[in-house]
């Protein structure tokens, strides 16, 4: 009974997960981590290892897939992980020096209104338009950019993947498209970095939940990846913004149950 009831909770997690980074590259930390820790009472450090060891390969096939359909922008994707990473740790810092707060409800509600603002006012940049920005004028973009959603990331511990795809559509003026692509293939090496970090630090993970949250992770992100790069942008906006609002609801749903 309780390893059908762990293949359940992993299952919706999973598949919660596996949409939300198809769709829209939001991390799996996001959606895992709460179901591990609400149904299976996890430990909230070892759930998020979890949650981020399933976002890597859930990245990792999702950003093949749109670099195959060729939307993904490699080069400014590689500048910005660069300061991402590194600001990462500098916003961890600077926050383990304030009082502690709890922000994880910042990124929910930013899921939420995102989510809202896809369906509302979808975003229908066209590739052309895209790369009418000079290389040199993108690149130092995608540096600044990346300071931001690192130290914004490290500070608050949460939030990469919305952060990325608010700035590289609202700011850089990306293509939905390229900017859910490249959103994914930077996650991929920031939740490796992350995951690897905390089984070194917390050690070894539950394994059947950790597989099986990987595989159903995969499983929908594939899915997701595999529709979104087929879809028109008016309807890939409104299925973007419906995961999205749906998965902010769930979510804080979750917060509400678990205080």
């Amino acid at each position: 009974m309780q390893l059908l009831w762990t293949i359940l909770v992993t299952f919706f997690a999973g598949m919660g997960a596996g949409l939300g980074t198809g769709f829209a590259g939001m991390s799996a930390a996001a959606v895992v981590s709460p179901m591990l820790i609400t149904f299976l009472h996890m430990d909230p450090y070892m759930a998020v290892g979890i949650a981020l060891s399933s976002d890597v390969l859930a990245s990792a096939v999702s950003a093949y897939t749109y670099h195959k359909n060729k939307n993904l922008d490699v080069r400014n994707g590689l500048i910005m992980m660069g300061s991402v990473l590194t600001f990462t740790v500098v916003g961890s810092y600077v926050a383990s020096l304030l009082p502690s707060a709890t922000m994880g409800g910042f990124s929910v509600f930013m899921t939420f209104l995102l989510g809202i603002k896809f369906i509302v006012r979808p975003v229908m940049t066209t590739k052309e338009a895209m790369e009418s920005v000079s290389a040199g004028k993108r690149a130092v973009q995608s540096v600044i950019c990346g300071v931001v959603i690192g130290f914004i990331c490290g500070f608050v511990g949460a939030g990469g993947g919305m952060m990325m795809l608010l700035i590289l559509t609202s700011v850089l003026g990306y293509e939905l498209k390229t900017a859910v692509g490249t959103s994914v293939f930077i996650m991929t090496f920031t939740a490796l970095t992350g995951a690897v970090s905390h089984f070194w630090i917390g050690g070894k993970p539950d394994m059947p939940v950790f597989v099986l949250c990987v595989i159903f992770t995969l499983l929908w992100a594939r899915i997701a990846a595999k529709f979104a790069n087929k879809a028109e942008p008016k309807t890939l906006n409104r299925a973007t913004g419906l995961v999205l609002v749906i998965l902010g609801i769930v979510i804080m749903g979750f917060q509400v149950i678990t205080k």
